[in-house]
C-alpha cells in the first residue's frame, strides 16, 4: 500500500485542542508521521491509513474540520 499525505484545516483554539488531535493520531494505525500546528490551524498526516479513517479520528476529538484534502 502506498503512502499518502493529507492536509486538514482544523479549528483549534488552545494547546489542549492540538494535544487531543496529537493523541488520536499517535494511536492511529497506518500513520507514519504527522504535524499538528495550533498557530496555522493545520494538521498534515502521512501514512497508509485511508483518508476517511484519519478524518473521522480527528472529528472524534470534537474539533471542527473546516477543510481536508489529499496532497499526495
Amino acid at each position: 500500500m502506498s503512502e499518502h499525505e493529507y492536509r486538514f484545516n482544523v479549528a483549534m483554539s488552545c494547546g489542549g485542542c492540538s494535544g487531543a488531535v496529537t493523541r488520536v493520531l499517535s494511536k492511529l494505525e497506518g500513520v507514519s508521521s504527522f504535524d499538528v500546528s495550533l498557530e496555522t490551524q493545520t494538521v498534515v498526516v502521512k501514512g497508509t491509513a485511508p483518508y476517511d479513517t484519519v478524518l473521522e479520528k480527528i472529528k472524534k476529538t470534537g474539533k471542527e474540520v473546516r477543510e481536508g484534502q489529499v496532497v499526495a
